[in-house]
């Protein structure tokens, strides 16, 4: 429990720089990995002007490893593109409950068709539950090229503090963390479970932007059907 603390506490004082698009608004990974589970997702991230929709397919390949594939697009006040495609392979590296916080990896390479860049992200993904509440921390470093842009590493935060108040209910309040500023917000979400172990689950959020560059008010929604 004190190596928890110690790592969540280092994540939350790291000097993070900024993500290409800005504060790094998106959603909170968990370090856990379902087998024989597929699944289909829509993310959408407003903030101010500007929407980021992503369209998402995966699938675990074991009981450690689940890949996903998505397909980003965005909308301004002016125009409503595909801006990029991104894969993702999230990995288990620790059983839950096994040591006093559970452990993930998470590795991300995304193609931007706009400036034609790419990204190479790692995040490591923390996790502590104790009675009714769960602490997560992602922290991502990222490396970024391309012929019209400066290479250079990045990174940036995500984390969330969530009570299971029931399965089809859980508040929490997340924080993201990037050099263009903070943003601090509630976000709900829970669990509509089916029959034959299908799931669907659901995000909606409210951040606040605590810096000049971010937007004061921002918005997260995510769907995840899970069978």
């Amino acid at each position: 429990m004190k190596t928890f603390k110690k790592l969540y506490i280092f994540s939350l004082l790291f000097p993070y720089l900024a993500l290409a698009d800005g504060v790094a608004i998106d959603k909170v990974y968990h370090p856990y990995v379902h087998a024989q589970e597929t699944e289909i997702e829509s993310r959408m991230i407003s903030a101010g002007d500007n929407q980021l929709y992503r369209l998402g397919v995966g699938q675990s390949l074991s009981e450690r490893v689940f890949i996903e594939g998505y397909l980003i697009t965005g909308s301004s006040q002016d125009t409503s593109s595909i801006r990029a495609f991104e894969i993702e392979a999230l990995f288990q590296l620790t059983e839950q409950g096994e040591y006093a916080a559970d452990w993930g990896l998470i590795i991300e390479i995304e193609n931007n068709r706009r400036v034609d860049t790419w990204e190479l992200a790692t995040g490591l993904l923390m996790e502590r539950q104790w009675g009714k509440w769960i602490g997560t921390a992602n922290v991502h470093v990222i490396y970024e090229w391309g012929d019209k842009i400066s290479s250079e590493f990045e990174s940036s935060l995500a984390s969330q503090i969530r009570y299971r108040y029931a399965r089809y209910f859980e508040p929490a309040i997340e924080f993201y963390s990037s050099e263009s500023g903070q943003a601090l917000g509630p976000v709900l979400t829970g669990d509509i479970r089916f029959r034959a172990a299908k799931k669907l689950h659901w995000e909606i959020g409210a951040l606040a932007g605590l810096g000049s560059k971010v937007p004061d008010t921002n918005f997260r929604l995510l769907l995840e059907y899970e069978f």
